[in-house]
């Protein structure tokens, strides 16, 4: 058994260094998941400036998917999508 005082015990849920949130998968966490049809997609990249997770990956400035091992599910991108081509489906 561990005798630590209060003032002892680290505080939970604390990123102690920084840079280290990419080291922790929190996509589990979401009952729904954004999907692209990329057909639709006009790579305005609304979905990118507003996701709070950085979870829409880009690469040469065009979406090039979903990083799902940190999305949450918030449905922040399809709410922002102006052409509708984010849908929420539940896992």
């Amino acid at each position: 058994m561990n005798n630590l005082g209060w003032k002892e015990i680290p505080i939970g849920g604390v990123i102690a260094e920084p840079g280290t949130a990419k080291k922790y998968q929190t996509g589990g966490w979401r009952t729904y998941k954004p999907e692209v049809d990329f057909d639709k997609c006009t790579d305005c990249l609304q979905c990118w400036m507003f996701c709070p997770d950085s979870s829409i990956m880009v690469k040469d400035k065009k979406m090039d998917g979903i990083d799902y091992e940190h999305c949450k599910g918030c449905g922040i991108c399809a709410e922002v999508c102006p052409v509708n081509c984010i849908e929420m489906v539940k896992e």
